[in-house]
């Protein structure tokens, strides 16, 4: 139990992960992606200070070193701000289930910049059990044209564009993430990638002058009570926890057992949503989560 106690906390951290991407998705469509990742950014940063104020003393990290505030706020501004503003508009385009599942393309990118940037090492296994969820992706996502042998893409292309570029913004962030951490408190440092975030969020509604419609959505009563949803198992509890497994197990192998969401998302698709799931969706979803399996074996 002792040796994959990473791989148990990223299992928290998929968990985490289907309950957010459920509430905003629900919010994004009443107030819009942009409103929902900046309200989410600040409701987290209190929830955050709370948290560290009762467990380390501290509303703020202070103690943070040069280094710990310099990686994790470049790596806050491309996961939450580049990364998160793609995969949630990913989430009205396509919805979370499709999003979800193209996010778990994150795997081998995380693993190839984790192998550039911190010469991590993945074994054969893990490399199968990439490849595997790969294969699964890519048995949902594409479909093949009506008498004819060429493959094309089974849902819009926009939203699968933005949901891989989320999960391009997701893997650098983790890396980064990493990198920038080493040893210190994992909730502390969330704080410090979610300041990045709220920052980088702040310049892009300005430049896009979108602030009137931020006074909009906070009014929106049904919205907000799901972004709080969303706030606390995501940049709170879920990214909290992934970077607290990222400190036992390497980024790769996190981020390909938070694969499974596709699976666990589901069940909400179905009955919240009423999406009308595949055998071949279903399918797919199953062969990711095999591959994630791979890594417990």
């Amino acid at each position: 139990m002792e040796s994959h106690i990473g791989e148990i906390i990223a299992l928290f951290t998929a968990i985490c992960w289907t309950v957010t991407s459920t509430s905003f998705e629900l919010a994004g469509k009443k107030i819009g992606s942009l409103s929902v990742n900046f309200i989410r950014l600040i409701m987290a940063f209190f929830l955050l200070g709370v948290f560290t104020l009762i467990t380390r003393g501290m509303f703020v990290p202070l103690d943070a070193t040069v280094d710990n505030w310099t990686w994790l706020m470049v790596s806050g501004l491309i996961g939450f701000v580049v990364g998160d503003l793609f995969l949630f508009q990913a989430f009205v385009e396509v919805g979370a289930r499709i999003s979800m599942l193209i996010m778990s393309a994150s795997p081998p990118i995380t693993a190839l910049l984790g192998f550039i940037i911190m010469g991590e090492v993945l074994t054969i296994k893990d490399l199968i059990g990439m490849t595997v969820t790969i294969i699964g992706i890519a048995l949902v996502i594409l479909m093949r044209s009506p008498g004819k042998k060429k493959m094309q893409l089974s849902h819009p292309i926009k939203g699968v564009s933005f949901a891989f570029l989320g999960a391009f913004g997701q893997s650098l962030g983790l890396i980064l993430s990493k990198f920038g951490m080493g040893d210190y408190n994992a909730f502390a440092a969330t704080q410090i990638r979610i300041i990045a975030g709220i920052i980088g969020f702040i310049i892009v509604f300005t430049i896009m002058k979108r602030w009137k419609g931020l006074k909009v959505a906070i009014t929106n009563k049904d919205a907000m009570k799901k972004v709080s949803i969303g706030a606390f198992f995501g940049p709170f509890l879920g990214v909290s926890l992934s970077l607290l497994a990222i400190q036992y197990t390497t980024a790769g192998v996190v981020s390909t057992i938070t694969a499974i969401v596709p699976v666990l998302i589901i069940p909400s698709s179905i009955l919240i949503f009423k999406e009308k799931v595949t055998s071949k969706e279903i399918i797919g979803a199953f062969i990711t989560v095999a591959g994630v399996s791979l890594l417990f074996i």
